[in-house]
This record gives C-alpha cells, sequence and structure tokens, in this order.
C-alpha cells in the first residue's frame, strides 16, 4: 500500500515537471514559427518552411498539456489538491460562460487570419475582419480555454496555474511574433499598433480617428 502511494506522488511530481517543460517548449517552439522574417536573414527561404513545422509542434505541445491537465484527476499532489467548489458543477457553469465568447473569438480569428494560422508566409497581407479591433483574437481566444479546462476538472491549483502561465506568456510571444511583424509590414504595422490594442481594442482612439476623418 505504502509503495502505491509513493509510485503515485513520484508520478504526481513526475507529470507536473513535465507539465513545467512542455509548457515552455510550446512557447519556444511557437515563438520560432512567428519569426520567419528575422530568421530568414540567416536560413533564407526555408525560414517560412521551418516555420509551419514549429507551428505544428507547438499545437502538439498545446494538446500534450491538456491531456497532463487532465490526469492531474488520477495523480493529484496532495499538498496542491483543492477544489473550485464543493459542487464540481458550479466551475463547469463558468467555465461554459467563458468558453462560448472566447471560442467565438478563436474561431473569427483562425477564419480572418486563413492560412497564416498555421502557414505564415511572405506573400501574406496584413488581414482585416477582427484583427482590425485586437492583434492578436487567436491568443484572447485560445490561451484562457487552460483556465476554462482547469474549471472543467475543478483544480483551484490548476486554474492559479493557467493563470500565471497565461501572465506570463501573452507579454513574451507578443513581443517576439509583433517584433517580426514589424519587420515583414514595416511602418504599417508600426501604425496598426497605435490604433489597435494587443488584445483589448483601443475604443477611443477609434472613435476619435473615425470622428476626425469626418470632419476631413
Amino acid at each position: 500500500m505504502v509503495q502505491i502511494v509513493l509510485a503515485s506522488a513520484l508520478i504526481a511530481w513526475m507529470n507536473f515537471l513535465l507539465l513545467n517543460i512542455v509548457g515552455v517548449l510550446s512557447w519556444y517552439f511557437y515563438i520560432l514559427s512567428a519569426m520567419p522574417a528575422h530568421r530568414a536573414e540567416k536560413h533564407g527561404d526555408k525560414a517560412w518552411e521551418d516555420a509551419k513545422r514549429f507551428r505544428a509542434v507547438s499545437g502538439v505541445l498545446l494538446v500534450v498539456i491538456v491531456v497532463q491537465m487532465v490526469l492531474w484527476l488520477w495523480f493529484p499532489i496532495p499538498e496542491l489538491t483543492m477544489p473550485v467548489h464543493p459542487n464540481p458543477f458550479v466551475p463547469m457553469i463558468v467555465g461554459l460562460i467563458f468558453a462560448i465568447p472566447l471560442t467565438t473569438i478563436l474561431v473569427k480569428g483562425v477564419k480572418d487570419a486563413g492560412s497564416e494560422t498555421m502557414t505564415p508566409s511572405q506573400e501574406t497581407q496584413m488581414y482585416g475582419g477582427i484583427y482590425n479591433y485586437i492583434r492578436h483574437p487567436q491568443m484572447v481566444g485560445e490561451l484562457p480555454w487552460f483556465v476554462i479546462i482547469a474549471l472543467f476538472l475543478n483544480s483551484l491549483f490548476l486554474v492559479a496555474y493557467a493563470i500565471i502561465f497565461i501572465v506570463i506568456s501573452f507579454p513574451i510571444i507578443i513581443y517576439y511574433e509583433e517584433k517580426d511583424l514589424v519587420k515583414r509590414f514595416g511602418e504599417p504595422y508600426r501604425e496598426y499598433q497605435q490604433r489597435t490594442g494587443a488584445i483589448i481594442p483601443k475604443f477611443r482612439k477609434r472613435q476619435k480617428k473615425q470622428a476626425t476623418q469626418k470632419s476631413e
């Protein structure tokens, strides 16, 4: 019996360690996939093909993260086990409430980005649609899903962990991705950054610009 408990604890800690490693690797490969213009200076056109592969690897690693979070149900770390709510249906309902708008934003972002979502291309032009309001709708719609999954698992620790993961991920990924986008699109993208929020719309600036255009 003691051996089973020890084995379970070992698996739980290994799973948590791997969760951290896979999380960092998913950032790493996504950032590589988001910087083809910079990498092209050293690797030439091959950098654009590599970007597609890196993006696919990052996607697979995100799936692995979800699997590792689900494994927490069977192999939790006792010291870190605490429910969000005594009634597991409560966090599930909260998760569903957030899931609907976030999924809508994600789907719209993927649709408006087109093939660029998985295959960065030199021919891609700056796209519109939902991107006229926020610069990173796919991140806004995708990363919070880790919090939703944690809510479905009714794990307060995983909710906190997912929030920390997102808070750290957003600025790092945005910094490197936009560094490459500025290199790809130049001054038009810098102007786009000024008038459009990264994850929250800049309605006031947009309204002010529209008012200026009408007065002219």
